[in-house]
């Protein structure tokens, strides 16, 4: 019984855990690498962020054992530890969403009014996709869509959507995705797309959620 580690001991390294995701840009940076494997100069782009405050949040994530890392030549990639880290936390997010108000209205005043959109459950579109019924637009950046995406799944990344409109055959379906339920690309593209005369409507939620309930996945440049 003596040497018995002591209970408070225990928790501290319990709440390693909680204390690496107590930062909203080291949430940030999760939720980027829940898209798959990035350098830390791409994740400081991606994030908005200064190089060397990137470095320290991504060594704070690894050191609490939420990411893993290599190396090649001088730069440092990054990578979730395993599909585990981006399912507990988006069940993080899903609880703060059903406890605190605050997360509802911030959500709205972020993505605008979702639910008027239509969002497409992840069962319709996987049948709707079989059927051949729905065209599927990934409009994340393209390195995102290369380490991964819906299976059959088009890439048009948000930015330039208004100018390649004329690839999108006007009789479509369309069904946009994007990094998760709290992305704010793939509302903005269907209302772009609706603006525009197609009929679209967003998933409700994004390729990791896709990746964890099973449904298929590709990666490389095309689908």
């Amino acid at each position: 019984m003596g040497n018995a580690v002591p209970k408070a001991v225990l928790y501290q390294h319990f709440a390693r855990i909680g204390k690496a995701l107590a930062n909203p840009a080291r949430l940030e940076l999760l939720d980027l690498l829940a898209q798959g494997e990035r350098s830390v100069e791409e994740l400081a782009e991606a994030a908005g962020m200064r190089l060397s405050n990137t470095s320290a949040q991504l060594r704070t994530l690894a050191s609490a054992g939420l990411l893993a890392s290599r190396r090649s030549g001088t730069r440092v990639y990054y990578r979730l530890a395993d599909e585990r880290v981006g399912g507990f936390v988006e069940q993080v997010k899903d609880l703060a969403a059903d406890r605190l108000a605050d997360v509802e209205r911030a959500a709205r005043d972020h993505l605008g009014d979702v639910q008027a959109l239509e969002p497409v459950r992840r069962e319709e579109l996987a049948r709707r996709m079989e059927a051949g019924e729905v065209l599927v637009l990934d409009v994340r950046p393209f390195a995102e869509y290369a380490a991964g995406h819906i299976l059959g799944a088009v890439c048009v990344p948000h930015d330039q959507l208004a100018t390649r409109l004329a690839e999108l055959p006007r009789a479509a379906n369309i069904v946009a995705y994007c990094r998760d339920r709290y992305c704010v690309l793939a509302p903005q593209a269907v209302r772009l797309l609706r603006e525009c005369g197609y009929s679209a409507r967003p998933l409700d939620g994004g390729l990791p959620a896709w990746r964890r309930a099973g449904l298929p996945v590709a990666s490389g440049a095309t689908a």
